[in-house]
């Protein structure tokens, strides 16, 4: 109980650790590998004992190699049973020390996180338990039937929720042939036939160590935190990393895919393949992006189609990078009757915001927002390991965070317009919209 209290007091503690003095200043990052070849991501933090490790592997649905599912049921297994202790022996190990374990898997990605203080003995015990989560997970039957049933559950719900809906077909028509197309969270069918040793082959094959990324973020010294690493990940072979993933093509044509649903409400979802992380157009459609539809309702799309026409309860637009193209997406709910019309405005948004560009208020607007709210996007331990295993796996430079607020306030109206023309074709957008339709049609 004392640990637990203490962990609490910490945890408040960090949102009063805000950086102090150049609004720019990015933590400096140190970088090595393991002796079985996990590439590995440090940030000290002195004056709160405590640190937070990020294991991150290409291990996320991309990789479920047609069994959609397995990457969600593998990831969720880990903390599980592992080495000599059940699910609840785990559970009890980490809250006894007041630690937290937490894990995920993406379309990208897959990981497994620890937070816990530096105190030797609750540092030993939380880095022990993530061990052997790693490299001993049990794969028991109990375990596997009961998050099968929690997936299974989930998807039941899924299939009731207008936004999942449009956003599943939207990734399937994007993405037709390629491994992104599929739901993370797979089907019914795809996750009860998943077995114990396909989840089994699915771990050794991606939960090695040269598929590894490690982000650690701490009150510890650089040979501390080499210590944590190579305890963390000492039970896992070297293995090999998983073979990049494929270009997606780009839609050569429109498509329109209307999918009918009993509801007062219609979700729309425009886009194509966009960006991917690295991309050298990256700064100049993230920024063109925060003027268009990514900055709320002082966006250009919620001015036209929101407050000017009163045609949407919401609308918004994203890029969202991922190892390979991931989608631009333009996306809002609006009443069945005004679907179409919205639709129109919001292409019509598009094609004039890239023959004519972000005014130059608009542009110095959006740098100040950007810029002046970096430094919350790392004023935590918690923010900053986040950043740090995205920069390890996707191969970004260690001075990305350096070089962020630079590069965005270089970012000029040319640029934006120049690179929003070449990457974007309106007249081949995929189309989809979720809600009660006239015809009835899928």
């Amino acid at each position: 109980m004392g640990s637990n209290r203490r962990m609490t007091r910490w945890l408040a503690l960090i949102c009063l650790a805000l950086p102090i003095g150049n609004p720019w200043a990015a933590p400096k990052i140190e970088s090595w590998n393991t002796e079985n070849g996990a590439k590995v991501l440090f940030v000290p933090s002195p004056g709160l004992p405590m640190v937070d490790v990020r294991v991150v592997f290409d291990a996320g649905s991309a990789r479920d190699d047609g069994k959609p599912g397995s990457a969600v049921l593998t990831n969720g297994l880990l903390t599980e049973s592992a080495g000599k202790w059940s699910a609840d022996e785990v559970a009890e190990r980490m809250e006894a020390v007041g630690a937290e374990l937490s894990n995920g898997a993406q379309r990208d990605m897959a990981w497994v996180a620890l937070r816990s203080l530096t105190e030797k003995k609750v540092l030993d015990t939380a880095l022990e338990t993530l061990a052997a989560v790693l490299a001993e997970p049990r794969f028991e039957r109990g375990d596997v039937e009961r998050l099968r049933l929690t997936m299974l559950s989930s998807l039941k719900q899924e299939a009731e929720s207008l936004a999942n809906i449009g956003e599943k077909a939207f990734y399937e028509t994007v993405y037709q042939g390629h491994p992104y197309a599929s739901n993370p969270n797979g089907t019914p069918e795809s996750v009860n036939g998943l077995t114990e040793e396909a989840l089994k082959a699915f771990y050794r094959r991606y939960y090695v160590a040269a598929n590894a990324v490690v982000a650690i973020v701490g009150d510890l010294s650089l040979d501390e935190a080499k210590d944590v690493a190579r305890r963390a990940l000492a039970g896992l072979p070297a293995g090999s990393k998983a073979i990049p993933l494929p270009e997606p093509a780009i839609p050569d044509k429109a498509v329109e895919r209307r999918i009918n649903h009993p509801s007062t409400q219609t979700h729309i979802f425009l886009g194509q393949p966009g960006m991917k992380r690295g991309d050298p157009d990256y700064f100049p459609l993230y920024v063109g992006n925060h003027i268009l539809g990514g900055n709320g309702l002082v966006s250009i799309l919620s001015e036209e189609v929101r407050e000017k026409r009163g045609l949407s309860y919401s609308v918004s637009s994203h890029f969202m990078p991922m190892s390979q193209l991931g989608p631009f997406q333009i996306t809002a709910q609006t009443q069945n009757s005004q679907a179409d019309e919205a639709v129109r405005v919001m292409r019509d948004t598009l094609r004039r915001f890239m023959e004519e560009g972000p005014a130059e208020k608009e542009l110095e607007s959006a740098k100040r927002n950007i810029s002046g709210g970096f430094p919350m996007q790392i004023a935590s331990n918690g923010k900053i390991v986040q950043y740090l295993a995205m920069i390890g796996f996707y191969g970004l430079p260690l001075d990305y965070l350096d070089r962020l607020v630079p590069n965005v306030m270089e970012v000029t109206k040319e640029q934006i317009r120049d690179a929003f023309r070449r990457r974007l074709a309106p007249e081949r957008f995929i189309t989809i919209t979720v809600g009660k339709s006239g015809d009835g049609k899928d």
